[in-house]
C-alpha cells in the first residue's frame, strides 16, 4: 500500500483546505488530495480532518457524493433550519427505542434540516421535566452537529453558536417567558 500527494486541489467540486460536512462525523476540513494503492489498484482519496474529534479520516473521491459528503450549507439555509428549531416540538407517541433510532438517522443523515428537527423534538427548557440520559445524549449530539456546521458557516466560534441555537429554541411556542407570565400574574392578583 502506497500513498503520494496529488498536486490538483480540485475533485468532483471539493478543493483541499475547504470544510465539509460528512453525515456521520459533521463538519471537517478536507486537508489532502491523495493517490494510494490499494489491492492493486490505484484510488485518489480525500484526507478528511476533523479537528475536535481529533480524527482523520479518508474517503475515496469517487465514493464522496454517493456517501452523502456535502459542502458546508449556504446561510439562507441556516436560517431555515434556526427557523425550523424555532417550532413546536413534535414528539411522537412510538416506543423510545424506535424514536431513538429514528432520532439516530437523522443526526448521522448530515442534513441540517433534520438535524434541526431533533434539537427541537428533543430541547427541555428549565421549566420542562427532566430528560433521560439516552435522551440528553441525543440532544447534545444533535446540538454539536448543528452548532459545528453554524459555526464553521457563520465564521463564529462554536459556543456563540450553541448560543446563537439556545437562543432560537427559546422563541419556540410556550418555551422562556413562562415564568414572567406567571409573575405577571402573582402581581395582578
Amino acid at each position: 500500500m502506497t500513498t503520494q500527494q496529488k498536486k490538483p486541489s480540485v475533485r468532483h467540486g471539493f478543493k483541499t483546505g475547504e470544510s465539509i460536512v460528512y453525515p456521520a462525523h459533521g463538519v471537517g476540513t478536507i486537508t489532502a488530495i491523495e493517490e494510494q494503492e490499494v489491492a492493486g489498484m490505484k484510488l485518489e482519496l480525500f484526507v478528511i480532518d476533523f479537528e475536535k474529534d481529533k480524527m482523520r479520516l479518508k474517503v475515496p473521491v469517487a465514493k464522496a457524493m454517493s456517501i452523502g459528503m456535502r459542502k458546508l450549507s449556504e446561510t439562507d439555509f441556516v436560517e431555515r433550519a434556526l427557523k425550523v428549531v424555532q417550532g413546536k416540538a413534535r414528539v411522537k407517541r412510538t416506543m423510545w427505542s424506535r424514536r431513538a433510532q429514528e432520532y439516530d438517522a437523522k443526526i448521522n443523515s448530515g442534513d441540517l434540516i433534520s438535524i434541526a428537527e431533533v434539537v427541537r423534538d428533543l430541547y427541555r427548557a428549565e421549566n420542562q421535566p427532566e430528560q433521560s440520559y439516552s435522551e440528553r445524549q441525543l440532544y447534545e449530539a444533535a446540538l454539536d452537529r448543528m452548532a459545528r456546521e453554524i459555526a464553521a458557516v457563520n465564521k463564529m466560534s462554536e459556543t456563540e453558536a450553541v448560543r446563537v441555537v439556545e437562543t432560537n429554541l427559546n422563541k419556540g411556542p410556550k418555551r422562556g417567558k413562562v415564568v414572567d407570565e406567571e409573575d405577571s400574574q402573582d402581581e395582578a392578583a
